[in-house]
């Protein structure tokens, strides 16, 4: 798809309707439309109305809610719908998780057996961590056996707020005590 060059033409009152009930996410009542259109409410009704006959080739419907008219996609469609709608919530990082994130978000790369040793107990939340794409595997370490390294991700940034790792608070001289019981 290119570009649009050019000047671009006056909407039409129907585009403005279709596009102000796209980009809403609320029922708009008649009175908002007509202000859209600049036509009388009758005359913007009649539009609506039109798009509702329209609407069903696109896979769309218009309902008049709460007082205004609304977007919304037919109850039939849903199951096809299925694969792009988004997924459920995830549940919280148990404290467990939590305590390897940290490790690994102050002192990547670092191995399972680091983990473990700084945690005082085992790594297992590493494939949590890892489906979640919250920590990657970032390469091998030169010790015996050539361990993986885990580190951080971009996602890890998002999820948690921050620009870079830098923005992470300062540790006490090293000690993960407080961060990983407090």
């Amino acid at each position: 798809m290119s570009a649009q060059s050019g000047p671009v033409s006056e909407p039409t009152p129907l585009q403005l309707i279709c596009a102000a009930l796209l980009a809403a996410g609320r029922p708009l009542r008649l009175g908002e439309l007509a202000g859209l259109t600049g036509l009388s409410e009758d005359a913007t009704l009649r539009m609506v109305q039109e798009l509702q006959g329209r609407l069903p080739e696109l896979g769309l419907a218009a309902e008049l809610v709460a007082g205004g008219w609304r977007l919304y996609v037919p109850p039939e469609l849903g199951p096809r719908l299925a694969p792009v709608l988004a997924p459920p919530a995830l549940p919280p990082l148990s404290q467990a998780a939590l305590e390897v994130l940290a490790v690994i978000a102050y002192r990547q790369p670092v191995t399972r057996a680091e983990i473990e040793a700084m945690r005082g107990g085992s790594a297992s939340p590493l494939v949590t961590l890892q489906e979640r794409e919250l920590v990657k595997a970032v390469g091998r370490s030169d010790a015996v056996g050539q361990p993986i390294l885990y580190g951080t991700t971009q996602k890890f940034l998002v999820e948690f707020g921050l620009a870079a790792l830098e923005e992470l608070p300062p540790l006490e001289g090293n000690d993960f005590s407080e961060l990983l019981r407090g």
